[in-house]
């Protein structure tokens, strides 16, 4: 996956003589006493697992699940090992300074990827890569030694690390999946230089269930702990919610969707937050002809069945629509 890289910051030390003029015998010996300095005293301190503190600190507590609880003759549960390991992902990430940026193509707005090196088509003519990306409101990734056709495809909403410009390309390196890349620059939105990455949602899509943290001080708070359902893959119109990490894109305070296979306005989905292509987190649908929202669904945290998005209790959708920052916080879809 994602490996740090080292930032060299430069120092230029000024020493003047009586004259005015500069003494290179005296700049060497400070720039020395610099160096030692920096070294011996006060090392940057390396993160490790153990520092990752989470702590309950709920600000929405309706429908709160436990740690592990019941599910018909089953149990499920909040995978905390795996989030620990995730948010210490995101702390390391953001040691050292860096550029990030999303990668965006919903609805190809920014154009139809081109055809990579290596496809597969299904049977309703859907083209993906070996890693189940599809074509469809993807960005292609370029090997460093080839920007003529590309190696891969990666979802919109992907988080990168950006690291330059190449003419038309930039290169940046891929959080979730690791690898330097060229990227078209059409592809991609740079995030503010302030980004900071405190905010963290988790959608377990084996679970079928949702919570969210929050960076206070030392320690990551549950803001909430939540059932919710998932895409169900169902072609040509249901798909699985993807796996990985992503950027909160947009929100709409509805999100209104059609009928399936027809351009006909079938209802909506209140307090809608979209990361990935057309997934959204977003409260119980509401089919017309009705137009007032829909709290609850017997269906949440059941089994997968939305078309991609992620369905919530409408209210937890809403707190999760105002808590979140656009281009600011993330969200891992996990297994």
């Amino acid at each position: 996956m994602y490996k740090l890289s080292s930032l060299l910051v430069g120092m230029s030390i000024f020493v003047f003589s009586s004259c005015g003029e500069v003494d290179n015998n005296i700049v060497e010996r400070e720039k020395l006493k610099i160096n030692i300095d920096t070294v011996a005293v006060n090392p940057e301190p390396k993160l490790t697992l153990s520092d990752i503190n989470i702590e309950l600190g709920l600000l929405y507590d309706k429908y709160t699940l436990d740690d592990i609880y019941p599910y018909k003759d089953t149990t499920r549960r909040f995978q905390w090992n795996k989030i620990r390991n995730l948010l210490f992902f995101v702390d390391s990430i953001q040691q050292e300074p860096a550029l990030w940026a999303t990668l965006q193509n919903y609805k190809n707005r920014n154009g139809e990827a081109p055809l990579i090196k290596e496809y597969e088509r299904n049977a309703y003519g859907n083209i993906s890569d070996k890693y189940g990306v599809q074509r469809r409101q993807s960005v292609p990734l370029y090997s460093l030694n080839d920007t003529i056709k590309p190696e891969r495809y990666s979802n919109d909403g992907s988080l990168v690390k950006y690291i330059g410009d190449y003419g038309s390309f930039i290169k940046a390196e891929h959080v979730w999946f690791g690898g330097e890349w060229y990227i078209p620059k059409k592809y991609v939105k740079h995030l503010v230089d302030s980004a900071v990455f405190d905010k963290v949602a988790f959608v377990d899509v084996v679970n079928q269930n949702i919570t969210t943290l929050e960076k206070s001080g030392v320690d990551w708070l549950v803001r909430s702990k939540n059932p919710a359902t998932t895409g169900l893959r169902r072609p040509p119109y249901q798909h699985e919610t993807p796996v990985g990490l992503f950027v909160f894109q947009e929100k709409k305070p509805k999100m209104f969707y059609l009928v399936d296979g027809t351009n006909n306005i079938g209802g909506y989905s209140p307090f809608a937050s979209r990361f990935s292509n057309g997934g959204y987190i977003h409260g119980v649908p509401v089919n017309l002809p009705r137009t007032t929202d829909i709290e609850w669904s017997n269906t949440l945290g059941t089994t997968p069945r939305s078309h991609m998005c992620v369905r919530n209790a409408t209210s937890h959708a809403e707190f999760l629509y105002n808590w979140i920052r656009v281009g600011e916080s993330l969200l891992f879809v996990i297994e």
